[in-house]
């Protein structure tokens, strides 16, 4: 969960007008494969709109310096998923229980930040803490 939490954190720093979507993910794969973790693929964070789930999709892998370019009025759901074992999930048969697939212990943070004209402003913090 420490791992999980200060990646979390420096995604945020990561929303700042003019650096790229997948400069965010890069930090979080790179903070918890540094210290032994995987992270989750299946699962994003993403854009938030008129709808709650909206493009563009903010995964937490990557390579820095791709995808669009961050600018003010984006605001994005940033949501570091990292597991103690195998990256990956399964969905159980109900289609909404999530597991880790070698059943090893999984941990996620979700916080909403937005891109202002001077870095970024977050502006709530979900279920997962943070």
């Amino acid at each position: 969960m420490t791992v999980t939490r200060e990646a979390l954190e420096m995604a945020v720093e990561q929303v700042q007008p003019g650096n790229r979507l997948s400069d965010i993910g890069h930090v979080v794969q790179r903070h918890a494969e540094s210290h032994g973790f995987s992270v989750v693929r299946e699962f994003v964070g993403h854009g938030i709109g008129a709808n709650l789930h909206e493009d563009p999709q903010v995964p937490n892998f990557g390579n820095p310096g791709r995808g669009p370019r961050l600018e003010p009025g984006l605001v994005l759901a940033i949501e570091p998923m990292v597991n103690a074992g195998m990256a990956g999930v399964k969905v159980d048969a109900d289609g909404w229980t999530a597991r880790t697939p070698d059943g090893k212990l999984s941990a996620h943070f979700e916080v909403s930040v937005a891109v202002t004209e001077q870095g970024h402003k977050v502006l709530g913090v979900g279920a997962g803490g943070a």
